[in-house]
């Protein structure tokens, strides 16, 4: 979200003229124009403006969310989200949620919202790195495949095989030969998953150029984040247009009808983490199977035990 009053000599990321793409025909079925992916579902615009429903009591002066809102809004979306793991588990449905986005635009912050309250038997994560010189002989979807979802399973990926429209090709890290087999074969993949049965979503976080600095700054400050601050990231800071031509030329061929982009507003982390995942909850149909209270039977005696002595254990000391 470009925020306004903005000098001039600051680039947002929709402002960016699209990229001479005349050298690759796009998908077919795909957008054509940057930043046509299509909007979520959530209650804050991509113009920047404040939605109507909003006022004093769930939000700042400044227009932020209240803490003590935001609280309670999340424990309710996790309690739905713990209805949804219990329908997906019951009825062998695979799901695949791709989060991508610039550095610090807030994609895991949104992911650790979502498996805090569930299982990590039904709801993992998948977050891989460099791939190894063999997985560099292997197909390029390969490693991903290879951590798809089984029956009653939702994969969450922190970034995904878009790492090649985005990064590898802004950092010379593939050919161009490479980059153009990936955005002519990348939708036919996610074709192939979804005929299969997979559902896949994919979202965009989307963050301005003056939001992630700041977030920039906290990062390098604070010795408990500075591990999320990596010499890439420090790299990729001064090449915004050229993340910003790439993400413009990925939507051109991967915004597809059969597999949209979805776009969050992310310059408020509160408000992107709501939206986001109320937003899939709201594409996902599944039916409240939640199992009836537990009511706990008394316990039985410990009859003819005895514990040894405590002092034959090694205990942790007890510094609080």
């Amino acid at each position: 979200m470009a925020k306004k009053g903005k000098k001039k000599d600051k680039v947002a990321e929709d402002d960016v003229p699209p990229v001479e793409t005349a050298a690759i025909e796009p998908t077919a079925g795909a957008a054509t124009a940057p930043g046509a992916a299509t909007a979520p579902d959530g209650d804050a615009p991509l113009d920047g403006g404040l939605p109507d429903s909003f006022d004093d009591e769930t939000q700042t002066r400044k227009g932020k969310l209240k803490a003590s809102y935001y609280e309670d809004e999340m424990l309710k979306l996790q309690e739905e989200l713990v209805k949804l793991q219990y329908w997906v588990k019951a009825k062998g449905l695979r799901v695949v949620v791709i989060f991508e986005g610039r550095d610090a635009a807030g994609k895991g912050g949104v992911i650790k919202r979502i498996v805090e309250r569930t299982n990590p038997r039904v709801i993992r994560v998948v977050a891989l790195g460099i791939p190894s010189d063999v997985e560099k002989t292997q197909w390029y979807f390969q490693r991903w495949v290879a951590q798809l979802p089984a029956a009653g399973e939702i994969v969450l990926f922190d970034r995904s095989w878009y790492t090649r429209a985005i990064t590898e090709q802004v950092h010379g890290f593939c050919t161009e030969e490479e980059y153009r087999e990936f955005l002519a074969s990348c939708p036919q993949f996610e074709r192939m998953l979804q005929r299969s049965g997979i559902i896949l979503l994919k979202y965009w976080f989307s963050v301005s150029d003056d939001e992630q600095e700041r977030r920039f700054a906290q990062r390098a400050a604070d010795p408990r984040r500075r591990w999320k601050l990596s010499p890439m990231d420090l790299r990729s800071r001064d090449m915004w247009v050229e993340y910003s031509q790439a993400k413009d030329r990925m939507f051109a061929y991967t915004d597809t009808k059969q597999s949209p982009w979805y776009v969050v507003n992310a310059d408020d982390k509160r408000r992107a983490r709501l939206n986001c995942i109320s937003h899939i909850l709201s594409v996902i149909p599944y039916e409240d199977i939640l199992p009836p209270p537990i009511e706990l039977p008394p316990r039985k005696a410990a009859g003819g035990y005895i514990r040894p002595p405590i002092d034959e254990q090694t205990f942790v000391p007890e510094r609080y």
